[in-house]
């Protein structure tokens, strides 16, 4: 496999859970600096995923970092699990479930209902317990010191919001959206659509534009090929 990575590659992950994004970024870096012997090589990646969320993680190098924002930009798909009966700070497992709701009236034709009052365009609030800047700082860090953050909400679009299977109190499903959807604040929206309450347990990105989740490497996969390259080269 011939690689230029100076030159440009684009590069396709899963993301491993409890990783960061910059966890894989750092450790892809690291591996090709190595193997390429500049100490400057660009390595960022197109659109960050939350540490309990697992999936395609767009990976560029060199010239290709240029293009990060263009991919940033692109429609993402996402198939994931959420617990109705249930809400907490950070909408999802990462915090621990401060409310509970009773989920005995709930049918699946109230939840398949509720989902098409979140396609198109929709006003949404980003978690407190998110990445984005406030004055400087995180808004996950003032979320984390007991601080409420000020978050504005903001349209988004989502074309496909569906549920999978229903086996209450969870339900499965996968949604098509675009750039600066989260996906944390949709189950929360959706448990209070129902007079109710919701949030994610499990969650996975499967495509960026083109780019899709079944094409991606394992992380230790990709490491250890660079690793042989290295090791094989030295040698020739």
């Amino acid at each position: 496999m011939d690689l230029d990575f100076e030159g440009g590659e684009i590069l396709l992950f899963n993301k491993p859970l409890q990783w960061t994004s910059f966890d894989v970024v750092n450790k892809v870096r690291r591996e090709l600096k190595k193997y390429t012997g500049n100490s400057r090589l660009k390595v960022g990646h197109a659109g960050t995923l939350d540490p309990l969320a697992s999936g395609l993680l767009v990976i560029c190098t060199g010239k290709m970092t240029k293009r990060i924002d263009e991919f940033q930009a692109q429609e993402k798909e996402y198939t994931g699990t959420l617990l109705l009966g249930a809400s907490t700070p950070s909408f999802d497992m990462e915090t621990e479930i401060d409310r509970r709701f009773d989920t005995s009236g709930l049918t699946a034709d109230m939840l398949h209902a509720a989902t098409g009052r979140f396609t198109g365009e929709i006003q949404q609030i980003a978690p407190a317990f998110s990445a984005i800047k406030i004055g400087g700082e995180r808004a996950y860090e003032k979320a984390r010191r007991g601080e409420k953050p000020k978050l504005k909400a903001r349209t988004v679009h989502v074309s496909v919001f569906e549920l999978t299977a229903i086996r209450l109190p969870e339900a499965d499903f996968r949604v098509i959206c675009s750039k600066g959807t989260y996906i944390r604040s949709l189950a929360h929206d959706f448990g209070k659509a129902l007079n109710n309450g919701a949030c994610l347990t499990a969650l996975t990105r499967t495509r960026i534009g083109n780019f899709r989740l079944g094409d991606a490497w394992e992380v230790n996969d990709f490491v250890q090929l660079i690793k042989r390259k290295r090791v094989n080269e030295s040698l020739s």
